[in-house]
């Protein structure tokens, strides 16, 4: 089942823990490594990456004619979370081309 974050909470989460992470002062704080939250930053980044993927084949599903209950079926949610979840990014993916 897919995290309940927007991609743009999940992008705004990794740019603040990756802003934290480089703050940290060595000389202030103690000498732990910090790599294993670099990597909840990485995989939440790559989260975000991946949501975007989906939010982009949701919408050419779309575009392609596919209805929201195909798409549920394929997410494994219903058609109305389909429709709720995704519609509005699928305006946004056909208005706002990805960087």
């Amino acid at each position: 089942m897919p995290v309940p974050r927007t991609r743009e909470e999940l992008e705004r989460a990794a740019n603040e823990a990756e802003t934290w992470l480089d703050s940290l002062d060595p000389a202030t704080t103690p000498a732990e490594d910090p790599a294993d939250l670099r990597r909840i930053g990485l995989a939440l980044r790559e989260l975000a990456d991946k949501q975007r993927d989906l939010e982009e084949a949701v919408a050419a599903a779309r575009a392609n004619g596919r209805n929201w209950g195909e798409i549920g079926l394929v997410l494994g949610i219903s058609r109305q979370s389909t429709r709720e979840r995704y519609g509005q990014a699928t305006v946004t993916q056909v208005t706002a081309p990805r960087d």
